[in-house]
């Protein structure tokens, strides 16, 4: 596969700029992305295959690459949950694909959400990685809205940094729209 447009954007400016940021010496300490986790979560329409196949068709369009299915660890009655049940799908991206998904996400998705103006700043967990929750996995123009009912998609972009700071400057550099003035 060709280079995506988004993983040229990191190798020719984003690292220059990191590098003089932080004072980073050594080229393999420069932060960037080593994957993106997809995640629909099915609990509630676990036991009505149409449905499930018809998100895992979507999920599989949205990323380019066949869904995983997450089954439950344990039972837990109150939830009408048996062990070995599905509770989700999952898609792990990685090189090309990734940074495929990402450039779309950032340039196409993000933007065409309804009152759009930006994503939040605090969504790092303390290992700088990023996690965002769409309300619906239809706002993609991959998904099939004809067909099934929208469902909640979350995204986890992972950066190999341990600082929030640098993950949140890669982002940045890479065009994710955070939004205006929030404080830090």
């Amino acid at each position: 596969m060709a280079k995506q447009r988004l993983q040229e954007k990191y190798e020719k400016e984003a690292v220059k700029i990191l590098v003089s940021e932080f004072g980073i010496k050594n080229k393999m300490a420069v932060p960037k992305i080593s994957k993106v986790v997809l995640n629909i979560g099915i609990g509630s329409v676990a036991k009505s295959k149409e449905v499930v196949e018809q998100l895992k068709k979507d999920l599989a369009a949205i990323s380019g690459q066949k869904p995983a299915t997450k089954l439950a660890k344990v039972s837990i009655a109150s939830f009408g949950l048996r062990r070995g049940m599905p509770v989700g799908i999952a898609v792990t991206l990685r090189r090309e694909m990734m940074y495929a998904f990402l450039d779309r996400l950032f340039s196409i998705v993000l933007p065409r959400l309804r009152d759009f103006r930006g994503v939040s700043r605090k969504s790092f967990d303390k290992s700088g990685n990023y996690t965002l929750g769409v309300a619906e996995h239809t706002v993609f123009p991959e998904a099939d809205i004809t067909r099934g009912t929208p469902h909640g998609l979350e995204i986890t972009i992972v950066v190999n940094s341990d600082k929030k700071e640098m993950s949140e400057r890669l982002l940045e550099l890479l065009g994710m729209p955070f939004e205006k003035g929030e404080v830090k």
